[in-house]
C-alpha cells in the first residue's frame, strides 16, 4: 500500500471517524432532549451521510480500488477541513 493510502486510512479511522460518530451521539442526544428541530434533524443525516462517505474510503482503500491521486485529493480535503476546525475552535476559545 502506497505512503498516501496509509496516511489517508490513518487519518480517517484515527480522526474523522471517531470525531463523527462523537458528533453524531451529540445531535442524537440533543434531539433525544427535545431539540427536534429540522436544522437539528438535517444535520444528523448529514453527518450520517458523511461517516457511510468515510466507511466507504476505507473500503477503497483495502480493496484497492483507489488510486494514489485519488486518496491524495481526498486526503488533502481532509487535512483542510481539520485545518479549518481547528482553526475555528482557536477562535472560539479567545
Amino acid at each position: 500500500m502506497s505512503q498516501i493510502k496509509e496516511e489517508l486510512l490513518e487519518v480517517v479511522n484515527t480522526t474523522m471517524i471517531p470525531e463523527v460518530e462523537s458528533y453524531i451521539q451529540d445531535l442524537h442526544k440533543l434531539m433525544e432532549d427535545g431539540d427536534k428541530s429540522e436544522d437539528t434533524m438535517d444535520e444528523s443525516r448529514e453527518m450520517e451521510d458523511f461517516l457511510v462517505e468515510l466507511q466507504n474510503i476505507v473500503l477503497a482503500i483495502k480493496e484497492n480500488k483507489m488510486s494514489d491521486d485519488q486518496a491524495q485529493d481526498i486526503y488533502d480535503r481532509i487535512e483542510a477541513m481539520l485545518e479549518e476546525h481547528s482553526a475555528h475552535e482557536g477562535n472560539i476559545e479567545e
